[in-house]
């Protein structure tokens, strides 16, 4: 945990998606979750969200907010991202570049294509994970150090590069806390590891 006395602090992107939602998910398993929307709102932050949305709109959002730098500082320190549907998309290989893959959008259709179904997620446990999946990216392509955590159709649509969680589903819309619990436990190690190597180099 990071100093004694303080919460992991979790924002989450509120350019556009339901933010609330993660929010209130990271809130039940213990975080301090704020919206991001300045570059002045990373001071302190953990872990960060990039929900869903329209990809587009999002990336248009990040550059005229200044948001790219401030999310790149972010990675480049070690603190981990989840990127959930058009955040997938947005952390890949031709976006932001934090992720060693590549989405593919709308690969099921648009918004009648829509669906729900039940995925096994590595390191969620036996039990299956229901999904929901709203004009969803798969993932195209990805690098041989990116873990495949889920697949579905012979697509993955649950990744990690290492402290990059990314899913092309929703899970911000059922009442599973297991993907959040998932990033929230990256968030906590990678905070240990932040605070250890601080206190070593004084």
């Amino acid at each position: 945990m990071p100093e004694a006395g303080r919460s992991l602090q979790v924002g989450v992107l509120a350019v556009q998606g339901d933010f609330a939602a993660h929010r209130r998910m990271l809130r039940e398993l213990g975080a301090e979750a704020t919206e991001v929307r300045l570059p002045e709102d990373f001071e302190s932050l953990d872990g960060l969200v990039i929900p869903g949305g329209e990809s587009t709109t999002i990336a248009m959002g990040i550059e005229s907010s200044g948001l790219e730098d401030p999310i790149r500082a972010h990675h480049a320190a070690g603190r981990p991202i989840l990127g959930t549907c058009a955040g997938m998309i947005i952390c890949d290989d031709e976006h932001l570049g934090l992720l060693g893959a590549t989405a593919r959008r709308n690969a099921w259709g648009r918004q009648l294509q829509s669906f729900e179904t039940d995925l096994a997620l590595e390191g969620l446990g036996e039990e299956p994970l229901r999904a929901v999946f709203i004009r969803a990216p798969w993932i195209e392509r990805y690098d041989p150090e990116v873990e495949v955590l889920a697949e579905f159709e012979g697509h993955p649509v649950a990744v990690r590069d290492r402290h990059v969680l990314a899913c092309a589903f929703h899970p911000e819309l059922t009442d599973d806390l297991r993907v959040h619990a998932l990033f929230m436990a990256m968030v906590t190690g990678a905070a240990d590891r932040l605070l250890g190597q601080a206190e070593s180099s004084r």
